[in-house]
């Protein structure tokens, strides 16, 4: 999709929300943002979405804050989707971060952008080849000809941006950030800040499910590789 189109596409997006209509406004991959609505059928409620893209395509938050005034924060490592994220998501917090574990010691990381599917350099358990391919894939959402780069980017933890914004209760937890969501997880503190639900797309489910287990339990499966957890009382 060409600059002109994102326009075009946003500027009747919100011309059907302004008149309360969410036909343009479910964006999540698989439905996900519906198959949600059985676990969130208020209004109000606090979400972080980590993985953020430009705040829209295939976001799992976004129908929550256009028409359920959900209020929450946006985490992008990629400085170009962060900029985008700001154009889309105003009613949200938006930080432009690589989320890293607590024992990360640099303030920087590389990432690869591969729009939908941009990573942090280092962390895919792919070969070479394969990751190549897995980036290119994630390149089918651009308009022709553009390529794939790296950039350094800030990064810190999950925690310090939930002390910065002094946040009490969380709803929702959305993570998508392909093949770091171990290092992610790592970074938030689970006796301080525990969101009600997690929705983490993985390829390494044993994984993730032994890190939470003592915090977290598998409520539903979503799509092929999203699952949901609920905090454990």
């Amino acid at each position: 999709m060409t600059t002109l189109q994102r326009r075009l596409s946003r500027i009747r997006r919100r011309f059907f929300e302004s008149v309360g209509l969410d036909y343009f406004s479910r964006p999540s991959l698989n439905e996900i943002d519906s198959k949600l609505e059985a676990y969130f059928p208020y209004k109000n409620g606090f979400f972080i979405e980590v993985g953020a893209n430009n705040g829209f395509f295939q976001s799992n938050t976004y129908y929550f804050a256009k028409f359920r005034k959900w209020k929450g924060i946006l985490i992008e490592g990629i400085p170009a989707l962060y900029e985008e994220c700001l154009l889309e998501r105003p009613e949200s917090m938006i930080f432009n971060y690589a989320l890293v574990s607590d024992d990360f010691q640099d303030t920087v990381v590389t990432m690869r952008y591969a729009n939908l599917m941009s990573l942090v350099s280092g962390l895919s358990p792919k070969s070479l080849e394969e990751e190549k391919l897995y980036i290119q894939k994630g390149m089918e959402w651009e308009p022709p000809n553009t390529s794939t780069y790296e950039i350094e980017v800030p990064c810190r933890t999950l925690t310090s941006i939930l002390d910065e914004c002094n946040v009490k209760n969380i709803d929702f937890f959305s993570l998508d950030v392909e093949f770091a969501e171990l290092a992610v997880l790592q970074g938030l503190d689970f006796n301080k800040y525990r969101p009600k639900f997690m929705l983490i797309e993985t390829f390494q489910k044993e994984v993730i499910d032994q890190y939470i287990s003592a915090y977290y339990q598998e409520v539903d499966q979503l799509s092929n590789h999203d699952y949901l957890y609920q905090a454990k009382k």
